[in-house]
This record gives C-alpha cells, sequence and structure tokens, in this order.
C-alpha cells in the first residue's frame, strides 16, 4: 500500500491515500486519536468529512480510522456489495492490527455486517446507524442519466428530519459528483446490489456485539428495519436517536458520538469481565 501524508499537523489528524494492491483502487483515509480501532464506513454519498463533528468525543478513547473509497467510481463487478466488501477487507488487512470496532452507516453499515460474517476475526464490534441489508428506500429509483440539482436537493432532503442541519454545500458536492453520468450508473447499480443483498436469513452469523444507534425518523430505513435487525442479530442493543433522520453522523453527531463511546465502554467492561473469570 502506498500512503501519501497530506496534512500530518493538524491536531493529531493526518489524511492519507492508499492504493488497495487487490484492486489498483484510491482510498482517502483519515486518522486521529489512539488506542483500539474504530473503522468508519460511509454510506453511497458519504465523506469522511460527514463524520468529523463527532471525532473529538469519540477520538480520546480510540483510534479513528475513516475509509473512503471512490464508490461511484466502481466499475463492473466491483460496482456490487461484494466488491466493495473486497475492496474494504483489502485495505483492512494493510491497516489493522487485530479486531477493530466497526461503525457503518447506510451501505457502510451492510459492509460492515458482512465483513463481521466473512471474517470474524477482524471485528470486534459494529455499530449501525441507517444500515442496509434489510430494507432500504434507496436512490436508485427515477434516478436521471444526469441527475438535476433539484432532483438532488429533494433526495439528500429527505435524508434529515430537520433540513437546516444539513452540512453547507452538500447538495452542490452531491451535484457535482452524479453530473458524470459513470458515476449516476454506479449509483443505481450499488443501490440495486444492496437491495439484492438481502441479509435476513444470516444475520444470525453476527455473534459480536452490534449497537443499533437509529434515528427515530429515518424515512430511507425507517424505524421498523432497527426493530427487524434487533431482533434478527443474536447479541444486539438497539438506541433511538430522537429527532433525526438517515444520517446521525451528520444531523446529531453528539448523540452518535456519545452512542459509540457509550458502545466502546461496554465492549471493554464485558472483555474485562472474561478476562478476570478467566
Amino acid at each position: 500500500m502506498h500512503e501519501d501524508i497530506n496534512n500530518p499537523d493538524n491536531g493529531g489528524h493526518v489524511t492519507t491515500t492508499a492504493i488497495s494492491r487487490a484492486t489498483g483502487v484510491d482510498i482517502r483515509i483519515d486518522r486521529v486519536g489512539a488506542g483500539q480501532t474504530v473503522v468508519f464506513l460511509n454510506g453511497l454519498l458519504g465523506q469522511n468529512e460527514h463524520w468529523f463533528p463527532l471525532l473529538n468525543p469519540v477520538s480520546q478513547h480510540a483510534e479513528c480510522l475513516l475509509l473512503q473509497p471512490p464508490l461511484l467510481e466502481m466499475k463492473g463487478k466491483g460496482c456490487s456489495v461484494e466488491g466493495v466488501l473486497h475492496l474494504t477487507i483489502s485495505v483492512l488487512e494493510t491497516l489493522i492490527d487485530g479486531p477493530v470496532v466497526i461503525v457503518g452507516n447506510s451501505l457502510g453499515g451492510h459492509v460492515g455486517l458482512r465483513i463481521a460474517m466473512e471474517r470474524p476475526d477482524m471485528v470486534r464490534g459494529l455499530v449501525l446507524s441507517g444500515s442496509s441489508g434489510l430494507f432500504e428506500k434507496s436512490y436508485e429509483r427515477n434516478v436521471e442519466h444526469s441527475p438535476s440539482h433539484g432532483w438532488i436537493d429533494k433526495k439528500i432532503t429527505e435524508l434529515f428530519c430537520d433540513p437546516s442541519r444539513m452540512l453547507p454545500g452538500m447538495v452542490d458536492a452531491a451535484h457535482a459528483e452524479l453530473s458524470r453520468r459513470t458515476a449516476a450508473r454506479a449509483l443505481v447499480r450499488l443501490g440495486r446490489s444492496a437491495k439484492k443483498d438481502h441479509l435476513g436469513d444470516e444475520l444470525h452469523k453476527v455473534t459480536v456485539p452490534v449497537c443499533l444507534a437509529w434515528g427515530t425518523h429515518d424515512v430511507v430505513t425507517p424505524a421498523s428495519v432497527a426493530e427487524e435487525f434487533h431482533q434478527l442479530l443474536p447479541n444486539s442493543t438497539l438506541c433511538w436517536i430522537e429527532r433525526c433522520g438517515h444520517a446521525a453522523q451528520i444531523e446529531r453527531p453528539d448523540e452518535m458520538g456519545a452512542a459509540i463511546i457509550e458502545f466502546l465502554h461496554s465492549l471493554n467492561a464485558s472483555s474485562g469481565e472474561r478476562q478476570e473469570v478467566a
């Protein structure tokens, strides 16, 4: 893996670019903090910056490792849940030593679940927010070949309970990205792949602790989806984030950060208890 450090002196926050040997794809990586590693995985239009508001408190308890592969540049068989899964595992194998906690939003949660199933040795626990894998009102419905600014504004606004909490420039950035026809096609393909990869019959395989940190007003993956995940995952807890939609890391970063920290404390406490018994 090649790493190019862009801003090493930013309050301990380091941004790097990594190239996956398995795929040749460039992946942006952000690191901050020290200690146990927490890996953050984005949804389809997610960016590492969307997690920044909660990193300061979380990084006091862990090393935060944020991965941003170019999802809308994926092609062929790689433009699928399976492709993103293998890409993510390939990168993590070069970055981590021992199991980590994975925090995933939307498609990122879906990939986190798949990693826990296929590579349980890599995962200590999961925090899922608005995860796909059971049901998702996804972007691919009625996507235009070159989505208009108005269409994108409508779709992104739907992600929020309180649209005033949208980050400045979110719609413009998404419009610029999706103005490429190949990106719009990738959005459709990945959305359809996520719907096709239904995890209902496989969630019993995820035996690590799982925290479901879910927005009460999520219309993309509604509250009923969180409850179904809670029922099907054998070792899960359900934490509701009030007045929050599909992107808790943006809309309610304080509450989302607190849920992650509490989960880390619970994992450490359980680990300590097991060691004492041994």
